[in-house]
């Protein structure tokens, strides 16, 4: 398995006002680092740039020795369309995808149905589409769906953090969704009862860190044979200040990129 960073691994930089983050920026950190993908994200939508943007960005990203992954959400026929004609574009032989978008939240049979649909176009342009675990959909679920599909072009992102949501802990998640899994997202977070005992926090830690069983899932994705990259994302907690909380981010992608490189190799 290949070590990646994500997009989301800079969530906060992606977003500030200032624009000082782009792709060129995370190429720079990837080729710094010797990291061998670079998955761009929603927060850094590839369709929205322009002809001459992408014209760089694939060059750059050659010139780099770096393979592209991309990354949307809002799964429609047509943002689907949309994406695998970006991807025969640039060279990209992995879409992930989140199914749920603003106003989006198509039901089970609807993905399976839609995905299905997609197999031809998806085996024309030679890409392969990993469905990410979220908020919504639980681990059995989201199992059912790609096995319906039926076909090696469709599998699962697994999420180390998502399935939180869902109310579903990684080792069972990693489990279920292990031997479909062609994209593994790792970040860590630290889970704390609040003071007052009614409930608990779940906040954002740099990798290894935080209370998730990291190493333990990237062992079972490995082992499933099928997961051709280890993307490293974050939840960075917001300091007081922007500046505190971007030199905080970056600060936790550096050592979680490095932390990641000995996780593979151990693994």
């Amino acid at each position: 398995m290949r070590r990646g960073v994500s997009s989301f691994a800079f969530g906060w930089a992606v977003q500030d006002a200032r624009g000082a983050f782009s792709e060129t920026t995370l190429l720079a950190f990837a080729r710094r680092h010797g990291v061998q993908v670079v998955q761009l994200g929603d927060n850094l939508p590839v369709h929205e740039m322009s002809p001459e943007r992408l014209a760089t960005l694939i060059e750059s990203a050659a010139d780099a020795g770096i393979e592209l992954e991309f990354g949307a959400a809002g799964l429609t026929e047509e943002h689907l369309r949309t994406y695998l004609l970006l991807c025969a574009r640039c060279g990209v032989s992995l879409l992930r995808f989140v199914a749920d978008a603003q106003g989006h939240a198509p039901s089970p049979n609807e993905l399976t149905a839609l995905l299905r649909n997609g197999l031809p176009e998806l085996e024309t342009a030679g890409v392969s589409l990993a469905l990410e675990n979220h908020d919504r959909h639980g681990a059995a679920t989201l199992r059912g769906i790609i096995e319906a599909v039926g076909s090696p072009r469709v599998g699962i992102c697994l999420d180390t953090a998502n399935s939180l949501g869902a109310g579903e802990g990684l080792g069972y998640v990693s489990e279920i969704l292990a031997p479909l899994t062609l994209n593994l997202h790792v970040k860590d977070v630290a889970i704390r009862r609040l003071p007052h005992k009614m409930g608990f926090v779940i906040e954002g830690r740099p990798l290894g860190e935080g209370q998730l069983p990291i190493a333990e899932t990237i062992r079972r994705v490995a082992a499933a044979g099928r997961c051709r990259s280890v993307i490293l994302e974050g939840w960075t907690p917001p300091a007081g200040e922007m500046e505190d909380t971007l030199r905080r981010e970056h600060a936790s992608a550096e050592a979680g990129i490095i932390l990641l490189e000995t996780l593979l190799r151990e693994g």
